[in-house]
């Protein structure tokens, strides 16, 4: 159980801020870079949730989301170390089954969708433009968690980048379910300005 009694501690004006762990670290750290954009998604993603209309299973599928991506947030807030947590309780990790449900969800959207002849430009309603925003943000974190993964000593969950990865996927096939299927995407036409 989280209790938030005091929003602001002090501890952090050193530069400085906590994992899950109790070890502090700077808040420049990859770790830290990793897990506040996983958070810079969730909010991107709450922002749509405010212009998709009447879309209630959409807006189910996106409440899960983001509850999957505090997840994932705890997830990477307390690495795991082999040697260290043995006979501690276990820690919240992603797993499997919600990147299967990712995918599950991508392919119910996706089959509604109008064919994709071209590369879709960000646009369409206010609801697609923002899936491409998230969209670019999930992005910039999973590259951010490929590469904490890539450093010695900084384990992370196959399952998070796995996550994270089937949800770019997942918020463009969002982006064209909000465009009219697809219908209203706005299309790339290659050396249109030449």
């Amino acid at each position: 159980m989280v209790v938030l009694n005091r929003i602001y501690t002090k501890t952090g004006d050193d530069g400085t801020t906590a994992l899950g762990t109790g070890e502090r670290r700077p808040k420049y750290d990859l770790r830290i870079e990793a897990y506040g954009t996983v958070d810079e998604t969730n909010a991107a993603i709450g922002v749509v949730r405010v212009h998709i209309g009447e879309m209630p299973e959409l807006d189910a599928m996106l409440g899960r989301i983001q509850n999957d991506l505090f997840d994932l947030g705890a997830d990477l807030a307390v690495p795991e170390r082999q040697d260290k947590d043995k006979g501690k309780a276990e820690r919240l990790r992603v797993v499997a089954s919600q990147v299967e449900r990712l995918e599950r969800d991508i392919d119910t959207l996706n089959d509604k969708l109008a064919p994709l002849t071209s590369f879709v430009l960000p646009g369409g309603t206010p609801a697609a433009a923002h899936l491409h925003v998230a969209r670019t943000i999930c992005r910039r974190a999973e590259r951010l968690i490929v590469e904490l993964a890539a450093q010695p000593g900084e384990p992370v969950s196959a399952a998070g980048i796995q996550y994270m990865n089937r949800l770019s996927d997942f918020l463009f096939v969002a982006s064209r379910a909000v465009n009219g299927n697809g219908s209203g995407d706005v299309l790339w036409v290659p050396g249109q300005n030449r």
